[in-house]
């Protein structure tokens, strides 16, 4: 067995409406690690953060990130100090997609992170696809059947 240059890994998402862009963080981020949790954020918390609801609701979108083959262990993010989440999994690395990079939070958690020597590894964002643009294209496809 090929040993992984990290043992545990963690990322975070909303995972909304799953598509091959979340398929290519969670590949990437388990090539690189031993045991991958991902923290998949609650319904009150998208609400908090983006003021919208998620179109499939928390506990389903916890059992397609379960069933997800690069995935060994899924965990609630009621919240989004990344240092917190970090206090409680001691994951080795973090992994995030690069649009995030540059963004205040992240900006933070990297200098704290630094301290403890948790890396964060900003993987490509999938572009062409996101939740957002799934639900523009069904919207579309709606509008032009009525």
């Amino acid at each position: 067995m090929v040993q992984k240059p990290y043992k545990i890994g963690y990322t975070t998402g909303v995972f909304d409406l799953f598509h091959v862009g979340h398929l290519n963080i969670l590949k990437s981020a388990k090539a690189q690690c031993d045991y991958l949790i991902v923290g998949i954020s609650t319904d009150e918390l998208v609400w908090v953060y983006k003021k919208k609801q998620p179109v499939i609701p928390y506990r389903e979108r916890t059992q397609i990130i379960e069933s997800v083959k690069y995935v060994d262990r899924v965990v609630p993010q009621i919240n989004r100090d990344k240092y917190s989440a970090w206090e409680q999994i001691k994951f080795d690395i973090m992994f995030v997609g690069d649009d995030w990079k540059g963004d205040p939070l992240f900006n933070e958690v990297e200098k704290k992170f630094n301290q403890q020597g948790v890396e964060i590894v900003y993987f490509p964002y999938t572009h062409g696809v996101s939740s957002t643009i799934v639900k523009k294209k069904i919207e579309q496809k709606e509008i032009v059947s009525l």
